[in-house]
């Protein structure tokens, strides 16, 4: 599949005074994960509210799986599923209770209710605790029993607003899994995080949202090149190698007592052929060499000044996101 799953230009919101966008644009390719980071309070839920139809920009033009979100959106909610940050499962009824309550509101016939949701609940392995309530699950769990009634509709488009927010490194890397095998099948995933890791593994695509503004977007490389502090560290044990690769290295950074000598640099093959050339001319030979780049926390701040921490939801969020999330299903 090709063309943009989502493409938004002049996306703008206020709530009063507080503008929370300001003219954002985003462009999402079919069958890929496209994260959306920023800092608490930069508008990451507010823009999947408006993608996912629950809330009306002010300005700005919205096309969500090839329908116009201004004068098509109940086509757009047919093509999309929504996992909020908070989770929508119920958890005084059990697994296949939950699931079979997202077959009637999708109007599918009983037995291919039952067939789906009996299907999902193996795919995610829910199966053996699918007659237990949910409240009884653990948050990794929940979780994933929350996905699985996001794909009852089998949407072609997901928004998943901080979806391992709470959970432990197992669950973690388990929801990494699931949202892989979901791309894999044709699937595009828009992710909000503000776990820089997350978004390294996952995403083909980020976008830096700051100030109501996208800061930046690229790649994950392409957004730690835009950070400086890059450098190749080369090591050595004889003295008079040292004094050799600083000459042929003028630039260097230069630490006498370790014998090594840091190069600027982003971190490109053609940058590190560069260093081992000039070494090569002067006849040296480092003992040890490493490539230091910046990572996506170092770009997280220096974009946004903020450090990339997961916001602690509030029981006045909560209690206000999960009928929002119950409507957008």
């Amino acid at each position: 599949m090709t063309g943009l799953a989502i493409a938004a230009n002049g996306l703008r919101k206020s709530y009063g005074d507080k503008t929370v966008l300001n003219g954002v644009d985003l462009a999402v390719p079919t069958g890929t994960v496209f994260a959306l980071l920023g800092p608490n309070g930069a508008g990451k839920t507010t823009a999947v509210k408006i993608l996912s139809t629950l809330i009306r920009p002010d300005a700005g033009q919205v096309s969500v799986g090839g329908h116009d979100l201004a004068t098509a959106p109940q086509k757009v909610r047919a093509a999309i599923g929504v996992t909020g940050q908070f989770s929508a499962v119920d958890g005084l009824i059990t697994g296949t209770e939950n699931m079979l309550l997202m077959a009637d509101l999708h109007h599918l016939p009983k037995a291919e209710g039952h067939r789906v949701a009996a299907d999902l609940l193996a795919r995610f392995d829910l199966t053996e605790a699918a007659g237990k309530p949910a409240s009884t699950y653990s948050g990794g769990m929940k979780r994933r029993l929350d996905i699985a009634m996001t794909l009852v509709g089998n949407p072609r488009i997901i928004f998943l607003d901080e979806p391992t927010t709470g959970l432990d490194p197992r669950s973690r890397h388990g929801m990494w899994q699931i949202i892989r095998q979901l791309v894999a099948d044709g699937t595009t995933v828009f992710l909000t995080t503000q776990y820089l890791e997350e978004a390294d593994e996952l995403a083909d695509r980020i976008a830096v949202l700051h100030d109501g503004v996208i800061a930046a977007e690229g790649t994950a490389e392409e957004l730690k090149r835009l950070v400086p502090g890059g450098h190749v560290r080369l090591r050595f044990t004889d003295p008079a190698a040292y004094r050799s690769a600083a000459a042929a290295l003028a630039e260097a950074a230069r630490d006498d007592d370790a014998l090594a000598l840091s190069v600027p640099s982003d971190g490109s093959q053609r940058a590190l052929r560069s260093v081992l050339d000039r070494l090569d001319g002067a006849g040296v030979e480092a003992d040890e060499l490493t490539v230091h780049t910046p990572d996506l926390d170092d770009v997280f701040f220096a974009l946004t000044g903020a450090p990339a921490v997961p916001a602690q939801p509030t029981a006045t969020d909560t209690a206000a996101k999960a009928p929002a999330e119950e409507n957008a299903r």
